[in-house]
């Protein structure tokens, strides 16, 4: 796969790994094995291609990547009943929280400050709202919009080794970061095994080492409606994109899936923010968040994760 148009429509629908062994580049040659395996992670369809492999060789890097799906799913999924996320939004305490949640979170916290509090994985009781609002084909109610309003902010949300705690009515949402550190650990996991060519596309982008050409992998950027509005070339980087309206939570308000929690009758200033870093997740947390940001916030977001470079902006 050298080449992806990625919308709002397909955004976080989709997981594809393709792979090559060192000295075998994908699509290098009709005597190279290609093996392939299909299923479904992270609640996505799932496809992966590990170019000169037979599949006695592959399959137990599939298991690998599976497991590693699996076991992040149970930390981070908000659709599992037994994810260590939905355990936090349910009682308002985790207790003895995954490492991998604590370095999430503390993330979440570097980008907090960095995006001057837009970034704020609090939103999720706004989220439940519209999404229940949706469902019944009614606008929120002004009273229950300001007492969702009451349980938004970063700084309420206490965490250490022992436990992650909330206020009582408090959830989180880590959608606009999660997916980008997924993808970081599933680079890792095939780095260690051995894999230097490789792209990876959750949603958000992670291309190591190069093409079967010898040239740099290509990412197409697009708006929601699959317009393409941009190409860049990638080499050892990750690419997120956001837009606003990837996802609409309330058509007739104009209400996108990326609210600003510091007033959240305010509109993103942006259609479409791209982002590449050396970091997924860094890439996912700057795109979302500089959706809401002016030119000289994003700018100071940027500046403060060294290496980060903005792509796109519409």
């Amino acid at each position: 796969m050298t080449d992806l148009a990625r919308t709002g429509l397909t955004r976080r629908r989709f997981l594809t790994i393709s792979a090559a062994v060192a000295g075998v580049g994908l699509g290098g040659g009709a005597a190279s094995a290609s093996a392939r395996w299909t299923g479904r992670a992270m609640g996505a369809a799932t496809s992966m291609q590990l170019a000169g492999f037979s599949d006695a060789e592959a399959r137990p890097v599939f298991r690998a990547v599976e497991r590693e799906l699996a076991r992040l799913e149970r930390i981070f999924s908000l659709y599992r009943s037994d994810s260590q996320l939905v355990q936090l939004n349910r009682s308002a305490v985790l207790m003895a929280p995954a490492p991998e949640m604590l370095e999430l979170l503390s993330l979440c916290g570097r980008l907090h400050n960095a995006s001057a509090g837009a970034f704020d994985p609090t939103l999720q009781p706004l989220w439940q709202l519209y999404a229940a609002s949706v469902s019944e084909d009614a606008a929120p109610a002004a009273g229950a919009l300001r007492a969702a309003e009451t349980l938004v902010g970063w700084q309420k949300v206490r965490y250490d080794r022992n436990a992650v705690r909330l206020n009582p009515g408090m959830a989180l949402t880590l959608n606009g970061v999660a997916q980008g550190y997924i993808t970081d650990r599933v680079a890792a996991l095939l780095r260690a095994r051995g894999l230097r060519d490789v792209l990876i596309d959750m949603g958000e982008v992670s291309a190591m080492g190069q093409r079967a050409d010898g040239r740099d992998w290509k990412a197409g950027i697009a708006l929601p409606d699959g317009t393409l509005v941009d190409r860049v070339t990638l080499r050892d980087r990750a690419l997120a994109t956001s837009s606003p309206q990837g996802t609409v939570l309330d058509a007739r308000e104009g209400v996108g899936h990326i609210i600003d929690p510091r007033r959240i009758s305010r509109r993103p200033e942006r259609q479409l923010i791209s982002v590449s870093a050396s970091s997924a997740a860094i890439a996912d947390g700057l795109s979302t968040a500089g959706c809401l940001l002016s030119e000289a916030e994003l700018s100071n977001a940027l500046i403060v994760f060294p290496g980060t470079t903005l792509e796109t902006i519409i």
